[in-house]
């Protein structure tokens, strides 16, 4: 069986991360299991993965600090994140996908779910350089998928997979206007357990990154209609 990917389960309660390692090698993934914070950067800092699943509470800190750390580091830009939780707050999910989160689970799960949600993070995440264009480009904003880098001006934008998938759709139909629904289907794809909120969510770290050098803002905001990438 050939290898799926890479995946790191950062989980310090050891009958769920044996859960996890059971069924995802049973699936054709390589599995690494950390059990610490400070044992989870030193498996990232050491290995190339296509995807974390991070538990929040762990010895030494914490999976938001985790993911903090990666979104910083331009090398780890494509990683997917899910974070798999017993935090079921909605706080706690909105503050998870700040910090950069891809996707959100809580305990109890089904291991079905995850395993389709798993699936569905690493092909956002995957650049399919055979299909798409090379460059899109609208404004300053230049998306190079060759390069799997994305620049405003000069700056190259620090883009979660989630957020990168998210603006290449805009790009591909600038000045449209998608629904919510519309950037669900398009980014998490039909038969994910979504909510419509988490849509929200991600236009607000995808326009933070975008403005991040003092830029005027691009996404559009519609009431009762949705979003465009278009000049305010």
């Amino acid at each position: 069986m050939s290898i799926l990917a890479n995946i790191l389960i950062v989980e310090d309660d050891a009958s769920i991360a044996l859960l996890l390692q059971y069924n995802l090698v049973k699936k054709g993934y390589k599995v690494d299991v950390a059990g610490s914070y400070a044992e989870a950067l030193s498996y990232i800092q050491q290995n190339s993965y296509s995807a974390l699943i991070l538990d929040w509470n762990l010895p030494g800190g914490t999976g938001l600090d985790i993911c903090h750390y990666i979104r910083n580091q331009e090398e780890f830009s494509s990683l997917a994140v899910i974070m798999l939780t017993a935090r079921g707050e909605e706080n706690d999910e909105v503050s998870a996908f700040d910090v950069g989160v891809d996707d959100y689970i809580t305990k109890p799960f089904s291991i079905d779910t995850l395993l389709l949600r798993l699936k569905a993070v690493l092909r956002r995440s995957k650049v399919e350089t055979k299909t798409q264009e090379d460059h899109l480009q609208f404004e300053d904003i230049l998306f190079k998928a060759s390069e799997h880098r994305v620049y405003r001006g000069e700056r190259v934008l620090n883009l979660g997979p989630t957020e990168y998938k998210m603006l290449e759709y805009f790009l591909r139909s600038p000045k449209k206007v998608f629904s919510r629904e519309d950037l669900l289907i398009a980014v998490w794809g039909e038969n994910m357990n979504v909510e419509i909120r988490t849509v929200d969510v991600h236009i607000l770290r995808l326009r933070k990154e975008l403005n991040a050098g003092g830029e005027r803002d691009i996404i559009r905001t519609i009431r009762s209609a949705g979003y465009a990438l278009d000049v305010q």
